[in-house]
């Protein structure tokens, strides 16, 4: 989460008087297509209709991970659907440019020494709303991407969960064609997405006399200078801190707030700041809003538990992280954060559950809910980005 503080027709008489004004004229009001041509009512979405909506979203974001997985090609499984339910025009163009998108992202994951040997794809339909002649459909997208090895024992797979609003309207013969693609949840893309423009958020802030601590920004080069962690010294489980964040990457824990869906940057924090409690961090009780402060459970939480910003000022301030110069020099139970626009404020916060002998640390965060993805990964697909990395 960015901040603690985010914000969690024309009438009767008027056509009648048209229409009335358009006969004088000489005009006639007509549908706004070719006249004579067979027009259906609103049609309707029954069972068969919403489970073809289903297999047309599967068929989008199925094509977007073999842009990474194969490079896609020009064999695409959404050319299949040219019957009652298909793409529109306008669509069929977007998805083409998010597939050269992501083609370009596979090259640069290559460059970075990591490919993918498998992708799987599976969405469920979770809703549909019909207005008319307009159709939205709610839909998750859980995707698994196998790792190419190449060598060492890095993770056998990553992968993600998503969520999406897909949107369909019907032409004048009643077929359904794809219209628009949007991606819902609060957090930032998985690595199957195409790139947005974060949105802008108010920054956070601080009572001037705190002076609260700026994290280093980290290089994002490689090989990176030594930096081994001691996995004994600070008295932290850092196990822990990873078998809980692989227990609830994608089942929230019921026992903390979910603040996915509730302003910017949604459970990225929250989940993180659980993740060290499940592995020694302990509370330092007080007012929610002092970042000095640390605390959180189902009934409240302080604002650097759960805020980007207030958590880094919070984690510095009381010695319990240090800056690393580098991005890849994090090991298990450490914290990367982002900021994708280089604003100065920082949006992202992810906690690393593998580290590579080939030294690649590897990711899991909520929003969008992620498992081991690779900071390679992260770097090709934000090159813009500003990282920052903290030793636990």
């Amino acid at each position: 989460m960015k901040s603690r503080k985010l914000s969690r027709k024309r009438s009767r008489a008027a056509i009648v008087t048209a229409a009335a004004a358009s006969v004088v004229a000489g005009v006639a009001l007509v549908p706004n297509w070719s006249a004579g041509a067979a027009v259906v009512d609103d049609p309707t979405v029954d069972a068969a209709t919403k489970a073809t909506f289903q297999r047309l979203a599967d068929a989008v974001f199925t094509d977007r991970t073999d842009a990474l997985v194969k490079g896609g090609g020009n064999k695409r499984t959404t050319s299949r659907f040219t019957g009652d339910v298909k793409m529109s025009a306008s669509q069929n163009r977007q998805e083409s440019s998010a597939l050269t998108e992501l083609r370009d992202r596979k090259t640069r994951l290559a460059e970075l020494g990591e490919k993918y040997s498998a992708g799987s794809t599976r969405v469920t339909l979770d809703a549909t709303r019909v207005t008319g002649r307009t159709a939205k459909a709610d839909v998750t997208e859980t995707t698994t991407l196998t790792y190419t090895k190449v060598k060492g024992n890095e993770p056998k797979t990553t992968g993600f969960q998503a969520h999406h609003e897909l949107t369909f309207k019907a032409d004048r013969q009643g077929t359904w064609q794809l219209t628009d693609v949007q991606d819902t949840d609060n957090g930032y893309i998985a690595v199957n997405q195409v790139a947005q423009q974060p949105v802008a958020v108010k920054a956070s802030t601080a009572p001037a006399d705190d002076n609260p601590p700026e994290a280093t920004r980290s290089a994002t080069t490689r090989p990176a200078p030594a930096n081994p962690k001691n996995m004994t010294a600070s008295g932290y489980d850092y196990k822990a801190m990873v078998a809980y964040a692989t227990k609830y990457w994608n089942n929230y824990n019921k026992d903390y707030p979910d603040f996915n869906g509730h302003g910017a940057g949604g459970d990225c924090t929250n989940f993180v700041s659980q993740s060290l409690k499940a592995g020694g961090w302990k509370h330092v009780p007080g007012y929610t809003y002092d970042f000095h402060k640390w605390f959180g459970n189902a009934d409240i939480q302080s604002d650097s538990f759960v805020g980007v910003n207030e958590f880094s000022w919070f984690a510095l301030s009381s010695k319990r992280v240090t800056s690393l110069a580098n991005v890849y020099q994090a090991d298990i139970g450490d914290v990367v954060q982002m900021d994708f626009n280089k604003d100065g404020e920082k949006d992202h916060t992810m906690i690393v559950t593998y580290r590579s002998p080939q030294g690649v640390p590897y990711v899991t965060y909520h929003s969008t809910n992620t498992y081991n993805r690779s900071v390679a990964s992260l770097v090709a697909s934000y090159p813009k980005a500003a990282f920052y990395a903290y030793r636990t």
